[in-house]
């Protein structure tokens, strides 16, 4: 005789159709326990008597009859003031007693023993361990099917496939090449051995945010034909002790499991920042997570054919175990984009999206130095949506122009902000103050547009584009920076005798510029070439604590040594050309935006800073008498907070 094989499928169904049953169990249990107790309750109708008052009546032969229930401890019946019940206690001495004054009376009496509640009562117990039973198996099989306990020490991640490829990455072809290697080690090793070469264990990328990190991770996935795991380095962080660890055994032996395969991690620093010798708290767990990884990576186990990528832009606090060659091979620097590499980003993102035929991203390449990818990307958003919200079928330079300026600024125009006439002298001063004195100087980047139409936080602004992008940056060039932030403040001193709150963010620049010129660069012509102390508001440094107070006092008055020679010569480079600053206030204050042709203008008559005598001289008193010319005075210029 034979036995027909059970289906596969039914044995794979089974446990949830029990769960299915369990679940369904649970809350008709909990229903009919509700049921028993509400039946077994004592229910009776009538008057509640006390029991002396009961006792009361019967001798003086009110009561009539009397019938005792005797499992819900009551007596029941009827008297002169119709239908009564009394609660009695369980004890025998009253329960004779009671009985002998109803027989003294003459009372007629009956007994009921309620023998369905007997039945009622025994089940009423058995419920809730049914209850806890039922429950118990319950939860026992979720946490099966769901990987119960364990799952907590296991990665959450799977191997998943990408549509992008290296096609849709542009502005880093040097990362491009350095992970096609690793595509091609894992498509064809063979090359590779005959050469006695290996595939790098592990391949770092280093850089700004929104230059494109987890973008070359998502195109290595898409380009090779090998399983690919990614996971953030916060899902190794948990306040159990021993999970993080438990995580990354359980990662890398998926991933051996499917050799060739490639293990993403994003965020490293999450987990591999540097161990510190006395564990406090959670650093310990932390460390543990951290060794796992790095046995991981490079221990007793020599097996090849897992490739380990992770992404950080905190590089400087990764622990130096993790950055040795045999675990992170080979490190890539991802830097933001050149002006040729940001303008193929934009083809990229701007290859599905109508443009008009006049669009020239290379013009808009150039207007963006400094920009990320992810910054870029959200240019291109920012130009379809402006072309939607005005219903325009196509793109135009114009919806570009002003996407970068909303990145630049911090938001959009606020044009029906209503702003009194004397702060809009103040704003347009401040601003003519900025752009005069950055084309006076050689070392400053030129001004493309002046503003002083509020846009997000600013009251206005000025817009100036290098000529090229920078690397580096020499001390003139840091110099002509400072004087440039400083430059509004001083257009205000110079015109009105006093400052307002609109040059509280350039003064803050500023300062931070001036101090990490002093502190960290050793462009302070006192103090050399040395470093006295991290930047400004980064007390994490060790350097902070290595130096004297002497030393501490010098930096503060090179500081601001710094800025009063910038404010100072600010001052200067617009006291010579105070005719063109007063003709450009007067515009911006007619026309609220000079920018292209009219702004060039105003400024090719400006006469350079290197040509102004009397650089060491002090500036002239102000005669409160005297009228300005084209400018009204703002002595009384109410501050903006």
């Amino acid at each position: 005789m034979t036995t027909q094989p059970k289906p596969p499928g039914r044995e794979r169904d089974r446990p949830r159709r029990t769960v299915v049953l369990l679940a369904i169990a649970l809350p008709v249990l909990i229903v009919a326990y509700v049921t028993m107790i509400l039946l077994t309750r004592p229910l009776t109708d009538g008057t509640e008597l006390r029991l002396d008052e009961f006792l009361s009546f019967a001798r003086n032969g009110e009561i009539r009859d009397a019938r005792i229930l005797e499992r819900d401890g009551r007596i029941t019946g009827t008297y002169t003031g119709g239908s009564y019940w009394v609660a009695y206690p369980d004890k025998e001495s009253v329960i004779g007693a009671v009985f002998m004054r109803l027989q003294e009376a003459g009372v007629p009496l009956s007994v009921d023993q309620q023998w369905a509640k007997g039945l009622i009562g025994p089940i009423t117990l058995l419920f809730p361990a049914l209850i806890f039973v039922d429950a118990f198996f319950l939860m026992f099989l979720l946490m099966r099917e769901g990987g119960g306990l364990q799952s907590f020490g296991r990665a959450r991640t799977g191997s998943f496939g990408s549509r992008t490829t290296f096609r849709d990455v542009a502005g880093v072809e040097e990362a491009v090449e350095e992970l096609r290697d690793v595509k091609d080690y894992l498509e064809d090793p063979e090359p590779f051995v005959q050469v006695g070469a290996r595939v790098p264990r592990g391949v770092l990328l280093a850089g700004a945010p929104g230059c494109g990190k987890t973008l070359l991770a998502r195109a290595l996935a898409g380009e090779a034909q090998v399983p690919f795991y990614s996971i953030s380095g916060s899902d190794f962080v948990e306040i159990f002790v021993g999970v993080g660890a438990s995580r990354i055994r359980d990662l890398f032996r998926q991933a051996k499991q499917n050799a060739p395969a490639i293990v993403f991690i994003d965020e490293l620093d999450a987990v591999g920042r540097g161990r510190q010798a006395i564990a406090v708290g959670g650093q310990d767990e932390r460390e543990a997570t951290l060794n796992q990884l790095l046995v991981e990576m490079d221990g007793f186990d020599h097996s090849i054919g897992v490739v380990v990528l992770a992404a950080t832009n905190r590089l400087d606090i990764l622990d130096s175990a993790l950055l040795r060659p045999g675990r992170f091979d080979r490190r890539i620097v991802i830097d933001p984009p050149d002006v040729r590499g940001r303008s193929a980003i934009l083809e990229i993102h701007c290859s599905k999206k109508p443009l008009e035929p006049g669009v020239d991203l290379d013009a808009i390449a150039r207007r963006t130095p400094g920009f990320s990818g992810a910054d870029l990307a959200n240019v291109v958003n920012e130009a379809a949506i402006l072309a939607s919200r005005g219903g325009n079928v196509t793109i135009t330079m114009g919806h570009f122009m002003e996407a970068v300026e909303r990145a630049v600024a911090g938001g959009p125009e606020r044009r029906s902000r209503i702003i009194g006439e004397r702060e809009r002298r103040v704003i347009a001063l401040h601003e003519a103050g900025h752009a005069v004195v950055a084309a006076s100087m050689r070392e400053a980047d030129a001004p493309s547009k002046v503003s002083i139409v509020a846009r997000g936080q600013a009251l206005g602004f000025t817009f100036v584009e290098p000529g090229e992008d920078r690397l580096l940056a020499t001390r003139s060039q840091l110099v002509a920076r400072l004087v440039t932030l400083l430059a509004g403040r001083a257009a205000e001193g110079l015109v009105s005798g006093e400052v307002s709150t609109t040059s509280g963010d350039d003064l803050a620049q500023a300062t931070k510029l001036a101090g990490a010129m002093v502190r960290t660069l050793g462009m302070s012509e006192r103090l050399g070439a040395v470093v006295v102390g991290p930047e400004d508001g980064d007390e994490s440094s060790l350097l902070a604590l290595r130096h004297s107070e002497a030393l501490a006092a010098q930096v503060d008055e090179e500081i601001r040594r710094l800025l009063h020679d910038a404010e100072e010569q600010a001052g200067k480079a617009l006291l010579a050309n105070r005719r063109i600053l007063d003709g450009l206030t007067a515009s911006l204050l007619d026309v609220e935006t000079v920018e292209g042709d009219d702004l060039r203008a105003h400024l090719s008559r400006v006469i350079p800073a290197a040509a102004v005598p009397g650089a060491g001289d002090p500036l002239p008193e102000k005669d409160p008498g005297a009228p300005d010319q084209g400018v009204a005075t703002l002595r009384t210029a109410r501050p903006r907070y």
